[in-house]
């Protein structure tokens, strides 16, 4: 489901001849989605006078100065930055004046991804109807007696140094936001305003935040409220994807999953079959027995900002949008399906939770790109549409084998078959390249043959997508025998002063190489450069031999692409994953050079030491010989 939200105000002075209560709402441009939605209100402080300036002035510097924070910035990051430094402004007008002027209260609401975050200070009002019970998400900041609860002991303006109070919580659709004044919420009981709020039940009504935030109002006034009276009311009725910062939560605060056995049920899924284990993370196969399956998928796209009768809303799918409809589906009874965990052992890392978060996350980012086909699909919700209970990564389940698979039972890859598994191979690449994600450990494992056949990437544990974990990024991933000779710190330039270079970071040629290695295997079912073992530091000191020694139905042609592709050299090798398909593509219509020998100097910058060292020493054994033996 695409993201949408109604939102609907009502500020009205009320009684009073002027209205000091000010609010505002702001919606993200197209290319600022991944900020979320903000939404605001104040009450100005009477005493003293500049109640409303002070009201409104912090009311839209915040939801303004929102956008122009980094998107990388944790929302109660961004929130605190701005209120602050508006408290410090106000602060600095009433230091040395008494009474105090330009004091406000303050309530902000960030609705982003699939969480909400509130900022509150003083005695305005923020509440979360959700499946129709009303809560109070604040805490008022006044004197704790009947007779001083118009006494405020924190607001904006008052102190150099404001102490907020921050709240973070998940969203679900459905739910209900209601911020209010003091004038509202001090003449009607809690009971009466969850009638109020859940009062209109047509659920996707485009004016209903509108008609709500008007009742409660119109109740404030009939119960005899003396003070301004304002209402904002935001309804959800659609997600986004959930962002890095939503998966990062959930992971710290979910269990992991205890070790499973065969039969062993999770949320509902009964586990089938233990698949993998390497010591970080857990792979099973699980049988979900319900008999119907509900799936929603979330997809991207501009949403444009709609404004009717005062309601602002997100709609999916209008100028230009790319969201298509939501996706329902009934598979058969018994479907199967992938549990990605962390290993009991790892449960307690918080780095190697947040390495797992940000898998997840990268796997929900794809689904509306079109990699997504040569990828597998990761759900938010159990098949029955519950929340998953732990801490665990959801994937379908695709009959098949891996590749990997395949070369261990001895199968022989045919020509077509080769050339049809790396177009594939090459075309996702190519996509998840352009989606600046670099996948940093392709090799036959992690390509995944189907029975409906269809090539699919497997396991985005190690990807690099720019916002993952910092202890990832530093991680020298990958498995051995399939990484590329710069990040073991080979290079031409290196090798050319006779010395090993700095290690260098994966990219898009790592990628090409890694895929260039597969090919080479399936043909020859040898390794280019031979088997590495975990812990040991490839060696690049000999060029390939060309596949075509090992299985001579290897065409010249295809000999080129493969020695091109696991060039010692990276400047040799296939810059992007365009140029090698078009090189799949033209086989020998348009038959590639081949690559020259390396010279034994760059293959061995100390060759002619070693070859000095032994012709000193057959030198020095004859003397000895003809010293010790030779007649004189």
């Amino acid at each position: 489901m695409a993201f949408e939200i109604d939102i609907g105000f009502t500020s009205l002075a009320g009684r009073k001849s002027i209205n000091e209560d000010f609010c505002a709402a702001m919606l993200p441009d197209p290319l600022q989605q991944g900020m979320g939605s903000i939404v605001a209100i104040a009450d100005g402080v009477s005493t003293g006078g500049m109640g409303k300036e002070a009201a409104q002035t912090t009311v839209t510097s915040l939801v303004r100065d929102y956008y122009g924070t980094p998107e990388t910035w944790d929302t109660t990051v961004a929130l605190d930055r701005i209120i602050g430094a508006q408290n410090a402004w106000l602060a600095g007008l009433n230091r040395r004046r008494h009474p105090l002027i330009g004091l406000t209260t303050l309530t902000a609401l960030v609705l982003r991804g699939q969480s909400y975050a509130l900022a509150h200070v003083g005695d305005t009002r923020a509440y979360l109807l959700r499946e129709g019970r009303m809560t109070q998400l604040t805490t008022d900041h006044v004197m704790d007696h009947p007779d001083l609860r118009h006494q405020l002991l924190r607001c904006v303006g008052a102190e150099d140094r404001l102490v907020m109070d921050y709240t973070q919580g998940d969203l679900q659709v459905g739910d209900v936001f209601v911020l209010l004044s003091d004038g509202v919420h001090n003449v009607m009981s809690d009971k009466k305003l969850q009638v109020l709020a859940g009062a209109d039940g047509q659920a996707h009504a485009e004016d209903q935040a509108q008609r709500i935030s008007r009742q409660l109002v119109d109740a404030a006034l009939a119960a005899g409220t003396q003070d301004n009276v304002t209402a904002l009311v935001v309804r959800v009725l659609g997600l986004l994807d959930a962002t890095l910062d939503d998966e990062n939560r959930r992971a710290q605060a979910l269990p992991v999953p205890a070790r499973l056995k065969l039969g062993d049920s999770l949320d509902g899924l009964t586990i089938t079959a233990l698949v993998a284990d390497n010591g970080v993370n857990v792979l099973y196969q699980a049988r979900y027995v319900a008999p119907t399956l509900v799936t929603s998928c979330t997809f991207g796209g501009a949403l444009p900002l709609v404004q009717d009768k005062g309601a602002l809303r997100l709609r999916p799918g209008e100028a230009g949008s790319a969201a298509p409809a939501d996706k329902e589906g009934t598979p058969s009874p018994g479907k199967l399906y992938a549990i990605k965990t962390l290993h009991p052992a790892r449960a307690h890392d918080p780095q190697e939770r947040a390495m797992l978060a940000h898998e997840a996350w990268l796997a929900r980012r794809m689904r509306s790109s079109r990699v997504a086909g040569h990828l597998v699909q990761i759900h938010d919700r159990l098949p029955g549409g519950g929340e998953l209970g732990a801490f665990y990564l959801l994937y379908d389940w695709h009959a098949g084998e891996t590749l990997q698979q395949m070369l261990d039972r001895q199968h022989r890859f045919g020509l077509p078959q080769v050339l049809s598994l790396a177009t594939q191979a090459v075309t996702a690449l190519g996509l998840l390249h352009r989606q600046h994600v670099i996948h940093r450990d392709i090799k036959p494992a992690n390509l995944h043959q189907g029975e409906d056949g269809v090539l699919r990437v497997l396991d985005l544990g190690v990807a690099l997508t720019g916002r993952e974990p910092e202890a990832m990024r530093k991680l020298h991933a990958g498995t051995p025998s399939y990484i590329n000779p710069e990040q073991w710190g080979f290079s031409s330039r290196a090798a050319a002063v006779g010395k090993d270079g700095p290690e260098e970071m994966a990219d898009a040629q790592s990628d090409l190489f890694a895929l260039g290695v597969t090919l080479y295997q399936l043909l020859t079912g040898k390794l280019p450069y031979g088997e590495v073992l975990p812990y040991q530091a490839g060696r690049y000191y000999r060029d390939p031999t060309p596949p075509s020694r090992h299985n001579p139905e290897v065409p010249i042609w295809l000999d080129h692409v493969v020695l091109k592709a696991v060039a010692r050299d990276k400047r040799q090798r296939f810059e992007t994953a365009e140029e090698l398909l078009l090189a799949i593509e033209r086989g020998a219509s348009r038959l590639l050079t081949a690559l020259p020998a390396t010279p034994l100097i760059q293959r061995d910058p100390v060759a002619l030491w070693k070859i000095a060292l032994v012709l000193s020493v057959l030198l020095n054994g004859l003397l000895v010989y003809w010293l010790l033996f030779l007649p004189r």
